[in-house]
Order: structure tokens, then sequence, then C-alpha cells
């Protein structure tokens, strides 16, 4: 940097870790904020209620007892700091990944610039800086501070989204989110109703099939239906038309009575603490108006890290960091207003022609790839190792397909180019 500038972290999880890394790589003087009191963001598995269940403002960690990476670990690493290589297994546990971050963040000196219980509560633009009102939960003191860039990266997966379905009211059962799902014992000998087939709806129904008396798993995918064969107590369904007093009428007209029912149905995106004078619109997980779904348009000094969704995080933050970085290291100028207005525009339209709703603003999907490359062909930048793409065709849709086995399988990543993968166990 030319000159000395600060920088706001919002949040140390995955996201916020890399941020700070990087800003401080370029010289600038950054503090991050942390709402809680350990850094690793949704990985920090947070213990509640007794029973195991509890209401989805209790706890702000979607994990759970048991929980393995639905993705291998190599893809999931920075391209700067490996796991560790006497890691064997592909599919690790959500504590080995939280130990990763925090060794992350011990590597890159990152602890003292961190500062935990510590809550946003407003951010606005102030005579050209960024005024920050953080509280402090310990001591209840609020204080301001003012900053050069800010970088939002508080997650996107802390407020659980519910279907808007008829009748729910009516339900007498227990119902729970997966956001504050905990143990699968919880569930013994429960009639279960799992609303929805993505990675979590499939993994919990995996975990608790051994306990529950039968769990009906409702979903929408009717071209390739998850295998769940293996699981015997398990009844595939399509999605709920009406619910019941005790239980729900499907959309093919077949009913089913049920005790519980966990909506595995995502995550709605909240970022409270954006005063209007950011210029930004937050309604139905769609922030607008952004470029290249992570710069401010109109205050281009305030960046997103982490927002688009079915990405592999970890490539995705390192690379978006990459990129804003360029702009404000000062090595390249960003376009116009005018004309990132009319990229993010170009994006959007797109999405509508490809039947996408607004909620899905934000996604990549099998289209991260792309994405990337968009970056990297505008910044020259490093792009992610190949490797990653080529991991990426072996990898996707196993949780659907391969629900019982595909965790059996390792990788070893070669070079930026090749892998070898093996069945644990073999020599």
């Amino acid at each position: 940097m030319a000159a000395k500038v600060s920088c706001c972290v919002v949040g140390a999880g995955a996201a916020g870790l890399c941020a700070l890394k990087y800003a401080l790589e370029y010289g600038m003087e950054a503090v991050a904020y942390e709402k809680y009191n350990e850094i690793g963001g949704t990985w920090v598995c947070t213990e509640h209620a007794a029973d195991g269940c509890a209401t989805a403002e209790d706890v702000h960690s979607s994990m759970y007892d048991g929980l393995r990476t639905n993705l291998p670990k190599e893809v999931m690493d920075f391209p700067d700091f490996k796991f560790p290589t006497n890691m064997r297994e592909s599919y690790i546990l959500a504590s080995d990944v939280l130990k990763y971050f925090q060794s992350y963040a011990e590597h890159f000196k990152l602890l003292p610039h961190i500062k935990l219980r510590q809550e946003v509560v407003r951010v606005r633009p102030l005579h050209g800086k960024w005024e920050v009102l953080t509280l402090d939960l310990q001591s209840n003191d609020y204080t301001t501070q003012q900053f050069d860039y800010i970088f939002i990266c508080n997650g996107r997966y802390a407020t659980p989204s519910y279907p808007s379905t008829p009748g729910i009211d009516l339900f007498k059962g227990h119902k729970i989110h997966s956001h504050v799902f905990r143990r699968a014992e919880t569930f013994k000998d429960a009639t279960v109703l799992m609303v929805g087939a993505g990675r979590s709806g499939m993994d919990i129904t995996h975990h608790i099939y051994p306990y529950a008396a039968r769990i009906y798993l409702s979903h929408h995918l009717q071209q390739k239906p998850p295998i769940t064969d293996f699981m015997p107590n398990v009844v595939q369904k399509p999605v709920v038309e009406r619910y019941t007093e005790n239980g729900a009428i499907f959309k093919d007209g077949t009913e089913a009575n049920f005790t519980h029912i966990v909506f595995c149905t995502g995550y709605d995106l909240t970022i409270p603490f954006l005063s209007a004078d950011c210029n930004l619109q937050v309604h139905d997980n769609l922030v607008y108006p952004l470029y290249k779904h992570c710069i401010n348009i109109y205050h281009p000094t305030m960046c997103f890290i982490g927002l688009p969704i079915y990405a592999y995080p970890i490539q995705l933050f390192d690379l978006q960091m990459r990129f804003v970085m360029q702009y404000y290291s000062g090595k390249l100028q960003l376009p116009s207003a005018e004309d990132m207005l009319a990229d993010t525009e170009r994006d959007l339209a797109e999405r509508r022609e490809r039947g996408l709703p607004r909620r899905k603003a934000h996604l990549v999907g099998e289209r991260q790839f792309d994405y990337y490359d968009e970056l990297v062909a505008l910044t020259g930048i490093d792009n992610i190792r190949p490797v990653i793409k080529k991991l990426s065709k072996i990898c996707g849709g196993k949780f659907l397909y391969d629900l019982q086995n595909y965790r059996k399988t390792a990788f070893k990543v070669i070079d930026n180019e090749n892998f070898v993968q093996f069945k644990l166990g073999e020599v």
C-alpha cells in the first residue's frame, strides 16, 4: 500500500480470517470483530438445551454431533496453507476443520487483530470513511471507530428459512430447523418428516434413521431422486401440499402422520447492521447492487466475501479477496459505477433467462468455475488450481447418489493438476 490505510473485518469465521490475512499482507491496519467467544464461525459447535433441540435464536452454528464434511478436505484448504499431511481421510470431522482454521489464524498471526465478543451494531459511510459502531458483549459498552475499508464476512447460515406451507400452525408435533439439530438419539422411536433433500437433509436422515421408527423424506427431486434403499425405514415423498394436526397431505394426494418435522430448507441472508446510507438493498437473499457479487458499486471501499452459494467456500473466499485487493491496493482501477452497474444488470438478466428466482441471484453452483475465470480475467490473479476442478467432477452429487459409501473414498493431491483416489483401508 502506498499509504497506511485501515480496514474493518466483520466476522472471524473462515471468510473473515481470509479477509484479515490478506488485509494485513497488503499493509493495512486491520481489525476483525467477532460476536462470539472464539474464531471459526459456523464451524464452532455450540451446545444448548439438554434435549438436543432449541429455538433457532439460541444458536449461531449449525454443527451437530458426528458431522463430517460433505466435501473432501482437498477442496477445502487455502492455497497457501494445507491440512496436515498425516490426515488420511478426506471427509473429516467438523472439529478437525475448526482446528485447521485456528491453525491458519495462528500461522498468519491473525489473533492479535481479532476482537472477540464484539457485536457490530451499525455500519455507515461518514465523510469518506466507514463508521463502525460495536457493542462489547461483556461490558455492554458501545464504541465507534472509523475505517478506510470494510469487509463484510458475517456469513449467511445463521437465520433459518422456513417454507410458508398451508396448515403448518395446525401441526401439534415437534418442529425444528436443521440449524438446531444436534444429536440423532433425540429422535429415538420418533416418526419424522424431513423437509428437503439437500446436503443437510440427506445427512441428518442418515444420522437419525438407526434411531427413528420411520422417516418421510419430502423433496422436489423428480428426475433423479436420492438413493435411500439402504435405509429401510425411509420413505420418499413429494413436496407437502398442506399440514394437518398430526401430519401432512403431499402433492401426490398421499397422506402421512408423524411426530416430528425437521426443516432442512436453507437460510435467509440477513445483514442487520447496514445503514440505509450504504445504498444497498438486502432482500430475498440478494444484496444489490454489487460488482461481481462482492464490491458495493456506490461505495466501493465496502466489499462482501462469501455471498455466492453452492461454491467451494474456501476457494471462493481466497479468490474473492485476491480479486478485491487488486483494486484496494491501487494495482488496478475499478470500472465506473455506471459500467459496474451495467455488468451487474447483465448478470441478473442472464439468471432470469435461466429461470432462476431472485433468491438465487448469488448462486454459482456448477458455474462457479466460470465465475472464478471472470475474476481472474479481470485482474490477472492466479486461478484456483486445476486439480480442484477435476476433483469437483468426482465429488459432485455424491450425497444424493452414494450417501452410504462416498465418505469411504479418500483423495491425495499429487500436484496442481493431478490427484489419486483410494478406498480407506487400502495400502
